[in-house]
């Protein structure tokens, strides 16, 4: 997908360390329309791409609203917003994509940690009051970006830390049927606990990468190590060597080639597979997918044999 270019129309405080950006197109024209759980790829004007939820209304055509946290000791991306990024500001955009959709149930359960708060709040406000309920948790109530448009809602429970301690996950979980889809969006904490604590359906987003390689990660591949890349539409094959990455091999053919996580759990490198069995290490395909082999991400992925043919 190609990337498109926006203003920022404004920017406002929506909590300490967060700040909400809406965008929209310089022309006026409607934007993409998009789903509950959906984000957007920002290419920020350094270059650095980053992920960040929609979180305004699915019905509005005319802006996209985002959150985003200052972390001092990320990776860079969310201090030049909170550094440089203002109206008028122009961002390239790829996108709207879906990997947390909201799923068909009689009941939910929406577990939030800090900032993970964005993705949900479309959700609550797409579904009937009576048939969901939200456990929010964040260092303090200053910090808890969105909460005054989330006191007027009913099942919304509010958990700063400093004054009311940790989210009780045992009671929130404890008694839900069976049925009920939980969501879970924050920190890698929190989503390894409620994994721990609910058999039912789960579905979750992370802002990292999980802390050891993906359960359904698949045995040592059959090509010694290195292999040889195919790019079909560019007419090029590379040579992988131990050690180095899939991505590294293509960027020197391809160097436009979209990335950014270079860790295998933003989605931003999926590629099509043509032929050969992809070695799957990321944490964004789900089971059939990895067993399909239809496409990979190519900043950790591998391949099973000696030869790859990707649709690039």
């Amino acid at each position: 997908m190609s990337v498109f270019r926006l203003t920022v129309r404004s920017v406002v405080r929506e909590a300490e360390g967060v700040l909400g950006l809406l965008l929209a197109d310089p022309s006026g024209a409607d934007l993409a329309p998009w789903e509950p759980g959906a984000h957007l790829e920002v290419v920020l004007p350094s270059g650095t791409v980053r992920h960040y939820s929609l979180c305004g209304d699915p019905g509005d055509r005319g802006t996209y609203r985002l959150g985003v946290l200052r972390e001092p000791a990320g990776r860079g991306g969310s201090e030049e917003v909170h550094a440089s990024v203002g109206p008028g500001t122009v961002l390239g955009v790829r996108g709207p994509f879906n990997r947390f959709p909201l799923v068909p149930a009689e009941r939910y359960l929406f577990v939030a940690g800090g900032i993970g708060i964005t993705p949900l709040l479309p959700m609550l406000r797409s579904l009937p009051p009576d048939s969901w309920s939200l456990l929010y948790g964040g260092r303090s109530l200053a910090s808890m970006a969105y909460r005054e448009e989330l006191t007027g809602l009913p099942g919304v429970t509010l958990v700063p830390q400093d004054t009311a301690g940790l989210l009780d996950l045992d009671a929130a979980l404890g008694e839900l049927p069976p049925s009920t889809a939980v969501y879970c969006c924050g920190p890698e904490g929190l989503l390894r606990a409620v994994e721990e604590r609910w058999p039912g359906p789960l579905h979750t987003e992370r802002f990292g990468a999980p802390p050891a390689a993906p359960p359904a990660a698949v045995p040592a591949s059959d090509s010694g190590g290195g292999f040889e890349v195919e790019l079909r539409r560019s007419g090029r094959t590379v040579r992988v060597e131990p050690g180095r990455s899939l991505l590294d091999a293509v960027r020197e053919v391809v160097p436009g080639v979209a990335y950014s996580c270079e860790e295998g759990w933003c989605g931003t490198c999926e590629t099509k597979v043509l032929a050969g069995t992809p070695e799957h290490h990321d944490s964004v395909l789900g089971e059939e997918e990895r067993a399909a082999g239809a496409s990979m991400m190519i900043c950790v992925g591998r391949s099973r044999g000696p030869r790859l043919t990707l649709d690039l």
